[in-house]
């Protein structure tokens, strides 16, 4: 028994470093840290996030969105993580998502600010059901009831 959680513990602690997550040192005075660093893709989608988490309380105030932010765009470029690739299904998603959410605030449109928004925020929830299912929880939070 005593073998076999020694070999466990060899095993887990092999494992366990070759995570290909990247990480980059910071020094605090005397202590080092180890602090992931995400993508370009993981950085630009939080960005994406709290603009849009901020775009919904604008729209629930009744303030009319004005300007897209061209940063959006970067979603063709921006490197992904290690172990994802760009994919037919990835790149229809995100082309559908940038027409969406450009909608948002195109002023004389038919339907509402709100139902422009809702659409370009259930874009990113059928993009992610299919991939990097993770953040669909907290997307949700985006839509307005």
């Amino acid at each position: 028994m005593l073998k076999f959680f020694g070999f466990l513990c060899v095993f887990v602690v092999i494992f366990s470093c070759n995570s290909s997550e990247k990480r980059a040192t910071i020094i605090d005075g005397t202590k080092t840290y180890e602090v992931y660093k995400g993508s370009e893709m993981t950085t630009l989608m939080k960005a994406m996030y709290a603009y849009n988490l901020q775009l919904k309380k604008d729209i629930k105030l009744g303030k009319t969105p004005t300007e897209f932010p061209r940063e959006f765009l970067n979603i063709h470029t921006a490197e992904l993580s290690d172990s994802k690739s760009r994919n037919e299904t990835f790149e229809q998603f995100s082309g559908q998502f940038i027409d969406a959410e450009q909608l948002v605030f195109i002023e004389d449109s038919q339907l509402s600010v709100t139902e422009r928004y809702n659409n370009a925020i259930n874009l990113c929830l059928s993009c992610h059901k299919t991939e990097c299912t993770g953040p669909i929880p907290k997307i949700k939070k985006l839509l307005i009831k």
